[in-house]
């Protein structure tokens, strides 16, 4: 569903840049657009001591974000662009978004993180001064919609999407002959997962693999053997692991204030078979038992496992259901990012 493509422009992406990262992705997806695009990684700028890393993260402001900020606007003065895209803005202070608009710049503030919420993160103290500065705010949480529409600042919704160069769907012919894992978790164990993820291995006798990193500091020994805990995966290795497992398993981030999570995209989008918690966002985006498969407790989450880990071909008809439904409705960074360019200019889509 790709819109016809926006205008070119300049644009200088302040991101962190690693590998895996979905601001990398977009970084991408914009030079897919025909956009001229200047990277400013702030990978290179955490300090090396763990100690004052932490510190910065969660208290940017001073000695610790100078250098940085003084960059971007060297960098902005040379480069002159007509837009500088703020991927999570959590090191900048409002004398550089000053000095943005004084070179003839838009600004543009994408947030996949939540600033607002239950969580209170620490690390978000220099974007609440710097919230009222952007052109336009890229929102993914219908809780923020709300709070931006109050506040009279400019947005637009859009959401969390997959990349078409890293998720995409397995070879013809792949089956089940290749996918050595029966129900798999990729992420992070945030809030209830390690206890839900427990249940279903230890009470529900169901092998369940998990990839990410944290896991072995949550899980105590005697809980790590009900598990098979593999390492992070991104990228390539990330899709394989998608491929690989029967059944994938999907959350929100309660505290976050999440009603779609990332992975249920990018899972759908990989062609895999998306079992995820029942949300009002997951519904609205995939038809349930059409596209993609939902629970609202460990137990339903078990029935419904058991019920389709023996059924393949079933399996393989709503997964490649859920695929073309993420493609066919937009679901993909190239076009949430066509759309988000074109409102810059006006245009609503």
């Amino acid at each position: 569903m790709l819109l016809s493509p926006p205008r070119s422009r300049q644009i200088l992406y302040a991101s962190d840049l690693g590998r895996g990262s979905t601001s990398t992705y977009r970084f991408e997806a914009l030079r897919r657009l025909v956009q001229q695009v200047d990277a400013f990684d702030v990978l290179p700028y955490a300090p090396r001591n763990r100690y004052i890393n932490w510190l910065r993260f969660r208290y940017p402001a001073g000695p610790l974000i100078a250098r940085i900020n003084h960059d971007l606007v060297r960098a902005v003065q040379t480069i002159r662009p007509d837009v500088v895209w703020f991927d999570k803005p959590i090191f900048f202070t409002p004398a550089t978004m000053r000095a943005i608009h004084k070179a003839g710049a838009k600004i543009v503030f994408y947030l996949q993180d939540a600033p607002f919420g239950p969580r209170n993160d620490g690390c978000w103290m220099q974007f609440r001064k710097v919230l009222r500065m952007a052109d336009l705010h890229c929102l993914v949480r219908k809780a923020d919609v709300a709070r931006y529409s109050a506040w009279g600042l400019p947005w637009i919704e859009t959401m969390f999407s997959f990349d078409p160069a890293v998720h995409f769907p397995p070879p013809s012919g792949f089956n089940d002959t290749g996918r050595d894992k029966a129900v798999s978790y990729i992420g992070f164990p945030y809030e209830q997962r390690p206890a839900f993820l427990l249940s279903l291995a230890r009470d529900h006798k169901f092998p369940v693999f998990i990839n990410g990193s944290r896991w072995q500091r949550v899980l105590a020994p005697d809980e790590q053997q009900y598990f098979t805990l593999g390492n992070f995966l991104a990228d390539d290795e990330y899709r394989s692991g998608i491929w690989r497992s029967k059944i994938n398993l999907s959350f929100v981030t309660e505290t976050n204030e999440d009603d779609i999570a990332h992975k249920a995209v990018e899972i759908a989008a990989c062609g895999g078979f998306l079992l995820a918690v029942r949300t009002p966002g997951h519904q609205a985006i995939f038809e349930e038992d059409k596209e993609a498969v939902f629970f609202s407790s460990v137990e339903e989450c078990a029935d419904k496992a058991r019920f389709y880990l023996h059924r393949p071909g079933l399996r393989e008809a709503i997964a490649a259901r859920g695929r073309e439904r993420a493609v066919r409705s937009g679901y993909d960074n190239d076009t949430q990012l066509a759309r988000i360019l074109d409102r810059l200019d006006g245009i609503s889509k």
